[in-house]
């Protein structure tokens, strides 16, 4: 049977009522801080479902009831028999379906000898074993009380508070201790099973009286001792079970379930890693509109505007051709927005007579005016994320192209926009005026076991709606430019900050975690919808670990790659997403855990990704988001039909795949003059196919939005 453990790391925060950190390692016991309010369990992976729900519900218990420094002078194990009572009983009172857990827990735990009492006489034991067993196993074994004990026994049973927990547990050892002391100078005395439940003339004792008499009793038992060691050393050989070799008392049932509940514990395999999301400074991260868009122009001031007739010229055709595409854009989003509006809306009475009805009064109740109320819309903005990488240079200006097309629709119809390039190349190593380097600021305070953001990863907002009309059209030129300077020879070359790096996907995907709710507060928006372009995966992503050397005093932050182990937390929200050991996790399942964690962070966030692809790719591309072989087989035939496939176990809402050879929208229905029938039925259907692709993307992002 396999557990689950990030649903019982959920049930132990749903039992506590509180946003616990939940860890399973490989530990042998469950340890709990109340100051990082960490909770680390065992992995008990052979224990059933119903022992491993008893034991997280009395770890859980221990966690809200129990203080983290205990101050006395009993042993500890003591303590922990009268703890364990009362926590129980605490669970049980606050959720009451516990009972049964804890009742068949405990059934199940006795059937397996878990307490090592095949070979034991109960009735032989000391008080505290009995107490240990009565209140854990007292359902399934015969647990005998003997003259003067119940009393302890509903002293511990009746504990509200830890204090009292542990006043019963000092009148408890106190107890044993006599007995044992008893025990040493052979006075051991004989006990008549038939006695179970007796009473006797303590009963009328208080709890303090009860504690004063044990003290009394342990003085008088160590006068005696120090008489005749001979018969110390006589009475070594008549212990009681659950005595010392010391001679003091033990707790022999609680080492031995202790040692039972560690049979459980699986200690094979990697410990989990839990790591966590580092806390950017956005003002490192992000590079203005401002800045980049100087740093171009300065760039280019040797240059003449000559010099960029070619890219301008293209940039200016395709603005006037896009406005078709733009313009279908807005009629279907108006269309969509009134449908939903209306779908929404609510009619009701205004309590004022329609004369048009009053004929009708013989046999129509309904004689007043109504009126209909339609649901106001919500405040929409978008954030775009582009792939700046090397292999995007193919097909980065029909990227840009779709780019544009929804920018030009999100300034129609006034909705707020920013632009973003991922991207590992603009912060750069530089000099100063003595020639000494100045590295790249840190984005983040380094921490262990937290994700590893380089330095030289930025996110370049290269276009913007907070500008004017006239500043957009001088930006969209300027990334166009360069966007053309990849692919055709100009003689102004490409700015050095803007040339295409790697692919810091999950960097980008984890800034988005502070730039999302920084733009929705600028722009005081209620939904945000979030599109990534891209054409491959993330670039692997290591995170912090202490490393110490032995030939090093001082541990060492060093860099560790993610691997199958790793198990993502969000104290935010309080989930925890577990990388897929199926896939390369730097690759695939760590960006899908990263989304994963953006959906549950931005309800209200929708999260569009277009994959570009290129021929080879889209097998791969639909087998790692398929499910099951028929599923992967209907997306094939799809694909090939349409060059064009939607799959939905991505981690995003909806991820589009495109082929890229299919994306430009120059595929006009051209053809030379004299072309052969063949020739021309091609460049038909290539265009056919390359508008409906379109089609399909903006449909898919209008439905979206609307």
């Amino acid at each position: 049977m396999s557990i689950n453990f990030e649903v019982k790391g959920q049930l132990a925060k749903l039992l506590a009522t509180e946003d616990l950190i939940v860890e399973h390692r490989h530990v042998e016991t469950a340890m709990f801080n109340v100051h990082t309010r960490v909770l680390t369990l065992p992995m008990w992976k052979k224990a059933s479902e119903c022992v491993f729900d008893m034991l997280v519900a009395h770890e859980v218990g221990h966690a809200l009831f129990t203080p983290d420094e205990w101050d006395f002078d009993v042993p500890r194990q003591f303590v922990n028999v009268t703890e364990d009572v009362r926590v129980e009983k605490l669970m049980k009172r606050k959720y009451a379906g516990l009972s049964k857990t804890f009742y068949r827990g405990y059934e199940e735990l006795a059937d397996e000898d878990f307490f090592c009492l095949e070979n034991e006489n109960v009735s032989k034991m000391n008080l505290a074993d009995r107490v240990n067993l009565y209140f854990k196993i007292g359902n399934f074994e015969d647990i005998p009380f003997f003259q003067g004990e119940n009393e302890i026994v509903d002293m511990i049973k009746d504990a509200e508070t830890f204090a009292d927990a542990v006043l019963a547990a000092e009148v408890l050892y106190k107890y044993c201790k006599g007995k044992e002391e008893d025990n040493n100078n052979a006075e051991v005395q004989s006990v008549d099973n038939s006695q179970q439940g007796g009473g006797t003339n303590e009963g009328s004792m208080t709890h303090e009286d009860m504690l004063e008499e044990a003290e009394k009793r342990e003085s008088d038992n160590e006068n005696n001792s120090q008489e005749d060691e001979q018969t110390s050393e006589d009475a070594e050989s008549h212990k009681l079970p659950g005595s010392s070799s010391n001679g003091e008392p033990n707790v022999k049932t609680a080492n031995s379930l202790e040692d039972s509940i560690k049979d459980l514990i699986d200690f094979s395999g990697t410990e989990n890693v839990y790591l966590e999301f580092p806390e950017l400074n956005l003002k490192s991260v992000i590079i203005s509109d401002k800045k980049v868009h100087d740093y171009i122009e300065d760039f280019w001031k040797p240059f003449s505007n000559e010099d960029f007739a070619w890219a301008d010229s293209c940039y200016d055709k395709f603005k006037k051709s896009a406005q078709k595409e733009v313009n279908y854009l807005v009629k279907e989003f108006e269309c969509k927005k009134a449908a939903d509006s209306y779908a929404r809306a609510t009619t009701s009475r205004t309590g004022v007579l329609d004369c048009s009805k009053l004929h009708t009064y013989k046999y129509n109740e309904d004689l007043f005016k109504k009126v209909t109320t339609l649901a106001n819309g919500k405040n929409h903005g978008l954030i775009f994320v582009l792939d700046w990488s090397g292999s995007m240079s193919k097909v980065m200006e029909d990227t840009i192209k779709q780019l544009y097309n929804l920018i030009w629709f999100c300034n129609k119809v006034n909705i707020p926009f920013d632009v973003y390039s991922f991207t590992n190349d603009w912060n750069v190593l530089e000099y100063d005026e003595n020639d000494r380097p100045v590295y790249p600021s840190k984005h983040y305070v380094e921490k262990e076991n937290l994700f590893a953001i380089g330095e030289n990863f930025s996110m370049v907002n290269i276009l913007t709606s907070k500008v004017s009309n006239k500043e957009l059209e001088r930006q969209m030129k300027n990334i166009y430019r360069v966007v053309f300077s990849f692919n055709y020879y100009q003689k102004c070359p490409t700015p050095h900050r803007m040339h295409l790096s790697g692919t810091p996907l999950n960097e980008a995907l984890v800034s988005l975690r502070q730039i999302i709710p920084q733009f929705k507060s600028e722009h005081k928006l209620q939904k945000v919808q979030c599109i990534i372009l891209t054409d491959g995966e993330a670039g692997p992503m290591p995170y912090h670990s202490t490393i110490k050397n032995p030939w090093d005093p001082k541990p060492q932050l060093r860099y560790r790659r993610i691997t199958s182990n790793a198990i993502i937390r969000d104290r935010k929200i309080g989930s925890t997403y577990k990388v897929d050991a199926q896939h390369d996790c730097a690759f695939i399942s760590f960006t899908k855990c990263i989304i994963n964690n953006l959906k549950d962070l931005f309800p209200n966030t929708n999260f569009l990704g277009i994959r570009i692809l290129e021929s080879g790719d889209s097998g791969s591309f639909i087998r790692l988001h398929s499910k099951t072989w028929e599923e992967t087989e209907a997306l094939k035939v799809k694909w090939k039909k349409e060059r064009c496939v939607v799959v939905k176990n991505s981690g995003y809402h909806t991820y589009i795949g495109l082929s890229g050879s299919d994306l430009s929208n120059r595929s006009e229905f051209e053809v030379d003059e004299g072309a052969t029938k063949a020739k021309i039925k091609s460049a038909f259907v290539k265009s056919l196919r390359t508008k409906k692709t379109n089609k399909k993307v903006l449909n898919e992002f209008v439905s979206m939005i609307a």
